[in-house]
């Protein structure tokens, strides 16, 4: 039994809203990937700055750069 055009659209319709929610999940792992990366990124840093001499200061780019590399690893 073949179906109605309403039924086509309704099958479109929730293969459309199936999509949009597929590509939103892949959004949010994306975004929560970097946010780890940033995280680890941070701890490098701040476990070698232990060994660097007193005075200096920790950067947001030597957080970015390291957060940067991992990125990259990840999605080579």
């Amino acid at each position: 039994m073949a179906l109605n055009d309403e039924q086509l659209n309704n099958v479109e319709f929730q293969t459309a809203i199936d999509a949009s929610r597929h590509a939103n999940q892949l959004e949010i792992q994306t975004r929560a990937a970097k946010l780890e990366a940033i995280r680890i990124a941070k701890e490098i840093v701040m476990e070698n700055h232990r060994t660097v001499p007193s005075g200096t200061a920790i950067a947001a780019g030597d957080i970015t750069t390291i957060a940067e590399a991992f990125e990259t690893f990840l999605t080579a």
